[in-house]
């Protein structure tokens, strides 16, 4: 296939209690491709984090990935990269396109090249062509074809792929269920 290394980003673009489940997927994602073999120097985890200590967490310092509470995905080997207020549309975008300010460290870096194949995770809230990060911010479908753009002209991957999920309220009082977005580029 071309590649020789891989690469993930992960990002829980929501935060507060009640957006538990954006924490708690990206958190199952991030042990499931670790279990895959691809190092935590290779991924780049995004959270608002504020799930684990959140005084209505009945389990202190843990988030579950059911409710049978039989799988804590926040353990002490999790490595987050960017949390609480760095989450945000410029920082994810800077993690594409490696326009980083000097001092960023390269943990938190995307170092990619045109061999690397890279996968992509956001769960949140959206809707049509936008997804919100920490409901104050919104990306649009524009800004990833202009970042994925400038990352084929970077030579920054072999192929990505993008798996969008993301919950949308359409009419007042009514959610959607979860939309779900696989993309492939070459």
């Amino acid at each position: 296939s071309g590649h020789t290394n891989n690469w993930a980003v992960l990002v829980g673009a929501s935060r507060y209690w009640h957006n538990y489940r954006h924490i708690a997927n990206p958190l199952s994602v991030y042990h499931t491709i670790k279990k895959m073999g691809i190092p935590d120097s290779n991924i780049i985890l995004m959270l608002a984090d504020d799930v684990a200590c959140n005084p209505r967490n009945a389990y202190p310092a843990r988030i579950f990935n059911s409710l049978y509470h039989n799988l804590n995905v926040y353990d002490e080997d999790v490595q987050v990269d960017y949390r609480g207020l760095e989450v945000n549309v410029e920082s994810f975008l800077r993690v594409l396109t490696d326009r980083h300010e000097e001092n960023v460290p390269a943990s938190k870096r995307l170092l990619t090249d045109e061999r690397s194949n890279i996968f992509i995770y956001m769960t949140g809230h959206g809707g049509n062509q936008f997804l919100k990060f920490q409901d104050s911010e919104e990306i649009s479908t524009k800004d990833f074809a202009d970042a994925f753009a400038q990352m084929r002209q970077q030579k920054r991957y072999n192929e990505i792929f993008f798996y969008g999920r993301y919950m949308s309220r359409r009419n007042i009082g009514r959610y959607d269920v979860f939309a779900k977005y696989f993309v492939r580029f070459k």
